[in-house]
C-alpha cells in the first residue's frame, strides 16, 4: 500500500471514527457537556502546545549553543505542529491522538523512532546521516575597494 492510498484511508476513516464517537458520548452525557468536550480540549491543547512548544525551543536553543545537534528537538517540532492541530480539529479521537503528541515521552519515542528508520535502512543496514568533514581555515579578511 503506498503513501496516496493510506492517506486517503485516513481522510474516510476518521471522520467516521468521530461521529461515532461523538453520537456515543453525547448518548451518554447530553449534546451541550460533548460541545463543551470539544471546545474545553481545544483550549487546553492550545495551551499545552505553546507550553511544550517553548520547552522544546529553549532544548533546541540550549543544543544549539552547546554545539550539539539538536535531532530530537527537530523532528520534535513537527509533531508538536501535527498534534495542535488535530487538537483544533473537533472531534474526540482527533483529540486523544493530538494528547498523545504533546506528551513529551510518547513524542520523544515518536521522534526517536523517527531518527532510527533514518539512521537504519532497511533489512538493518546502516545508513547514517551524510557526514562531511570540513576543513576549517582561519584568516582575516579585509575587502579592499
Amino acid at each position: 500500500m503506498n503513501l496516496v492510498h493510506i492517506i486517503f484511508l485516513v481522510f474516510v476513516t476518521v471522520p467516521f471514527i468521530e461521529i461515532y464517537l461523538l453520537l456515543q458520548i453525547g448518548g451518554i452525557v447530553g449534546v451541550f457537556p460533548t460541545i463543551l468536550l470539544v471546545v474545553g480540549t481545544a483550549i487546553v491543547g492550545a495551551g499545552l502546545l505553546r507550553q511544550q512548544g517553548l520547552a522544546t525551543w529553549t532544548r533546541l536553543q540550549a543544543n544549539l549553543e552547546k554545539g550539539e545537534l539538536p535531532a530530537y528537538e527537530m523532528v520534535e517540532g513537527p509533531i508538536l505542529l501535527l498534534g495542535g492541530a488535530l487538537l483544533l480539529t473537533p472531534g474526540v479521537f482527533t483529540d486523544i491522538i493530538g494528547f498523545a503528541c504533546l506528551i513529551p515521552s510518547v513524542r520523544k519515542k515518536i521522534a526517536q523512532t523517527i531518527i532510527e528508520k533514518r539512521l537504519v535502512g532497511v533489512g538493518g543496514v546502516q545508513r547514517p546521516f551524510p557526514q562531511k568533514e570540513a576543513d576549517v581555515i582561519e584568516g582575516e579578511f579585509r575587502k579592499e575597494d
